[in-house]
């Protein structure tokens, strides 16, 4: 592989330079095997960053760490995000390994996509489990420890969702909405101890979180995941008196918003 280039299959291609703009930072990024979590991890460890990938599938998890490894230093870990022991333990043992964890990635997601009278009560707490609870602890165990080391930054993968509604997504607009209004809360509690907190709202991508539920949609109204990890970088790159609390990432031919 060309060590000035990188590719994560699952995320689509991404050719970059790698530069240092994130040396010396710890990112752990939850969801990290497919999709946008794996262009998150293929864009940041690019800018020098060392990256945790957290999936629940271990192999998957492994092998984009893998394709990471050269240059960049990589790991993976398997990461029930809505456990609420396994989200204590990845925080303590990331930072009792690298000595601090800079940056957290709630990007993890899933949804069920039924009508309220099919959806069983089963599916509605998984989901809601996933895409709410998991962010809450991973956030609350990870700012425990940016406290101590005197800052960090949380982004919250959110989407057009949280803004608005359509039919057979109950538990996800639940989960998206509620994590948009945590990730406020979020930014609000931690500002005093230099924690930002930055909520994504990103627009449909080209992943297999669409791709598989919906082989007919029109991939010419969505954009490339990495296009919108490129965007979480810039945020992570703002003077350190500047925060962004929302920033949404759309594709141009968007279909889920005005």
């Amino acid at each position: 592989m060309d060590s000035q280039k990188l590719s994560v299959e699952s995320a689509g291609t991404v050719n970059m330079a790698r530069d240092s703009s994130l040396a010396g930072k710890t990112v752990l990024v939850t969801g990290g095997a497919s999709g946008l979590g794996a262009a998150l991890c293929q864009v940041l460890s690019a800018s020098g960053a060392r990256v945790v990938v957290a999936d629940l599938k271990l192999e998957k998890a492994a092998a984009v760490a893998d394709s990471l490894r050269g240059d960049a230093q990589a790991e993976a870990i398997a990461l029930d995000v809505g456990d609420p022991q396994a989200a204590e333990q990845a925080v303590n043992d990331i930072v009792g390994r690298f000595g601090r964890l800079d940056v957290l990635v709630n990007n993890a997601g899933t949804d069920v996509t039924l009508s309220m009278e099919e959806l069983s009560v089963a599916d509605w707490n998984r989901v809601i489990n996933t895409n709410l609870n998991g962010p809450f602890l991973l956030a609350k165990y990870a700012s425990e420890k940016m406290r101590r080391a005197g800052g960090g930054h949380i982004i919250n993968i959110a989407s057009t969702a949280a803004k608005r509604a359509w039919p057979n997504a109950s538990a996800y607009h639940a989960s998206k909405w509620g994590l948009l209004g945590l990730s406020h809360a979020m930014h609000a509690e931690l500002r005093p101890h230099n924690i930002k907190v930055t909520a994504v709202i990103a627009g449909g991508m080209r992943t297999p979180f669409l791709l598989d539920r919906f082989p007919d949609i029109d991939v010419s109204t969505l954009q490339d995941p990495a296009n919108v990890a490129k965007a979480v970088k810039s945020v992570l790159l703002l003077p350190e008196e500047t925060v962004i609390s929302e920033i949404m990432v759309l594709p141009m031919k968007e279909s889920s918003w005005p």
